[in-house]
Parts: structure tokens; C-alpha cells; sequence
């Protein structure tokens, strides 16, 4: 094992040092002029980097599904109707949440690995006239990317407010907001935004603004109220301080840092990056003999691979991997956690840790006696990255 493992998981991810840097400076008070000017920072870039224009942006101490929780809440209200686009684990879960919020929801789902019919997704929201459609455009559990903007395009046909979790894809996948109508777009801090964990990031649209406003009850939570925050996030972008909770100070300022240097490379090169990155990878997993669980190309997320075990190979290849100073995830789908592994390759991941994580992979298959070439397989994700 070496001394420092490379991280290659789907989240956490590797930070720059800058980010680092920021994250380990001498923690100041919420309302010090320079960290009023970050935090305002990194909410306008919040709002760039899901091209969400007039939409309100919301930075919150606690995790990606604190950022779930408040998209519910805050828009669905007892006896409403949802439906739920479903490809994995984080899907079941937004119809966990919706369900405690009293929401009458129907699945749309596939079979693991694939995305349902957008011809079924329409039948539902016709029968159902649901006041919310959610869909996850990456479900970390299976890397399944679904198709986005058609999806929230049938949303807004049927008269649904759209919500997406873009936990695992927002800062690497195309997201365009306000073009495609999307109402909530939510996500961690922790995955293609480049931060620490610890921050729960969303948009909230017009629409969306105004449904929580119509509510005929208020918010269960208090913590998870738009009504709570609304006065916050807006004092801080107009550059002044407003209490309601104590925000993430460092977390913040770490944020600030990686969002300005996300957009410095610009949206559209991060997205083409982030596909030319995935791309390389998966070509040295095809020469190693692997797999995707994807159903199909046009599935595949470019934030993480999830690769099916060739046969004679179990779990304990991730240790393996792990020893060989990469680290994996294993699988996170109740009906086929085990027979699957995850790589995540987003955010500041180079060309080199590309080259590196397939020659782990490759040497820990080879030592759980699976006929493959390393070396072969590092060629083919170097060639693809040369082209």
C-alpha cells in the first residue's frame, strides 16, 4: 500500500491544493467582510454553474441529502401526487422522503442498470397530474445517467414542477437550468463541485419559489425551510450579513475557491473534459475485460464508472485495488451490490490518475486470477486520452 491512496471513489473526490489551502485557513467570524464576500461568491457561482439565471441559490451546512429533504419539503405538501423517475438507490430514496411529506408517488423504473421508458414516464404524469416530477439525471448507486432535458421537457409538457438530483453530476454533466426548465436542481458539495464534504447546494426557480409561497402549511422543519433561508442567501449575495443558523464557515470558503476555478475552465470544457476522462477510462476497463452496468452507452454517467466483476472475481477485489494505492467503491444496489464496483473520475482527476487506476485495476484482477493485460489496458486508456 502506498503512503497516500488516490482517491477515485464516487465522492469524496481528490481536491485541488487551492482548495485545501482554503479549507485549512484560520477559521473567522460569519460575519468578517471577507467571508461575507465569499459566501456571496460562491452563491452567484452556484447559480453559473447550473445556468439557473433568476434562480435563488442556497449553500447549507449538511450533506446531499439535506439539499433531497429540502427540495421535498419545501414543494410537496400531504395528499399531492409525485412522480419518481427511478434508476437506482438515491431515486428510492427521494420517494422515501416524498412519502414521509404524504406525497401519493409512483415509480417509473427499469430494471437496475437501466432507465425507464420516457413513453412510460409520460403515461404516469398524464394518469397522475403530479405536482412534482423528480428525477436523478446520475444515480451514483448503478452510474446511470438519464436523459435529462427530454425527461424535465415531458415534466413541463404534463405541468409538473421538475426536481433534480444532480448530487453526482452537477459540475461535470450538462445542466442548463433555466433552458430546460428545471425547477430544483440540489446537489453535495463533496462530488463534481471539487469541495469537502459537509455542504447541501440547490436552486430554487421562480416556480419553485413561489410554490413553497402558496404552501397551505408551513414547513415541518424548521432547518429546511426556504422561508428560514431565503433572507440569508439574499443578504449575503447583496454582500451583508444575516443570521438565521451559523453557516459553514471554512466549508464555504473552500467552496468559493473551487467554484471560481470551475468556471475559470468554463462549463462547456469541464463537460467535454469529463466525457473525454470517462471515455479513457472505460477504454482500459473494455481491455481488462470488464463491463459496465449501464444497459447502454447513452447511459453511462462521465462522474463514475460501475463495472460488473468478471466471473471468479468477487468483492475483495476493491481491497486489492486498495492495496495497490487506489481507492474504489463497491456497489450500492440492494439487488446487485455484490457483483459490481465503482470507480469515480470527476472534479480535479488528471490524466495520470486515469493511468493510474487502471493499471490498479488491471494488477489487482490479474492477482484474483482473472486472465488480463495491465499493460495493455493502460495503452488503451493512454491512447484515448491522446486522442
Amino acid at each position: 500500500m502506498t503512503d497516500r491512496d488516490l482517491l477515485m471513489i464516487p465522492g469524496p473526490i481528490e481536491l485541488e491544493p487551492a482548495v485545501l489551502r482554503a479549507l485549512g485557513e484560520k477559521t473567522t467570524s460569519h460575519v468578517d467582510a471577507r467571508f461575507i464576500a465569499a459566501f456571496g461568491r460562491a452563491l452567484s457561482a452556484l447559480r453559473q454553474v447550473a445556468q439557473a439565471d433568476g434562480a435563488q441559490p442556497f449553500i447549507i451546512a449538511g450533506s446531499g441529502t439535506l439539499a433531497m429533504e429540502m427540495a421535498v419539503q419545501n414543494l410537496v405538501e400531504p395528499g399531492e401526487a409525485a412522480v419518481v423517475v427511478n434508476t437506482g438507490y438515491f431515486s428510492d430514496r427521494i420517494g422515501a422522503m416524498l412519502e414521509r411529506a404524504g406525497a401519493h408517488v409512483t415509480h417509473v423504473g427499469a430494471s437496475p442498470g437501466d432507465a425507464p421508458a420516457e413513453a412510460d414516464v409520460e403515461a404516469a404524469l398524464v394518469k397522475t397530474r403530479p405536482k412534482v416530477l423528480t428525477i436523478t439525471h446520475v444515480d451514483t448507486s448503478t452510474g446511470v445517467r438519464a436523459p435529462l432535458e427530454r425527461l424535465a421537457a415531458l415534466g413541463k409538457k404534463h405541468g409538473a414542477l421538475v426536481v433534480v438530483d444532480a448530487v453526482c453530476s452537477l459540475g461535470a454533466e450538462e445542466i442548463r437550468a433555466t433552458a430546460w426548465g428545471l425547477d430544483v436542481v440540489f446537489a453535495g458539495s463533496q462530488k463534481a463541485l471539487g469541495a469537502p464534504p459537509g455542504l447541501a447546494v440547490l436552486t430554487a426557480s421562480p416556480a419553485a419559489q413561489a410554490a413553497h409561497a402558496a404552501r397551505t402549511r408551513p414547513v415541518a422543519s424548521m432547518y429546511a425551510d426556504f422561508a428560514e433561508w431565503l433572507p440569508i442567501m439574499r443578504a449575503y449575495e447583496a454582500g451583508t450579513p444575516s443570521y438565521f443558523a451559523t453557516p459553514a464557515v471554512n466549508l464555504v470558503r473552500a467552496l468559493d475557491v473551487s467554484l471560481a476555478s470551475l468556471l475559470e475552465e468554463g462549463m462547456s470544457a469541464r463537460v467535454a473534459r469529463h466525457a473525454r476522462t470517462a471515455a479513457a477510462f472505460r477504454a482500459g476497463a473494455t481491455a481488462l475485460g470488464l463491463t459496465g452496468l449501464p444497459a447502454r452507452p447513452e447511459l453511462a454517467a462521465h462522474t463514475l464508472s460501475a463495472l460488473r466483476y468478471p466471473a471468479g472475481v468477487d468483492g475483495a477485489l476493491v481491497g486489492r485495488v486498495r492495496e495497490r494505492g487506489v481507492t474504489v467503491a463497491g456497489g450500492l444496489h440492494p439487488a446487485l451490490k455484490a457483483t459490481y464496483f465503482r470507480v469515480g473520475h470527476m472534479g480535479a482527476v488528471s490524466p495520470s490518475d486515469i493511468v493510474a487506476a487502471v493499471a490498479a485495476v488491471g494488477r489487482a484482477l490479474a492477482a484474483s486470477g482473472h486472465a488480463c493485460d495491465p499493460g495493455a489496458a493502460v495503452a488503451a486508456a493512454t491512447r484515448a486520452l491522446d486522442a
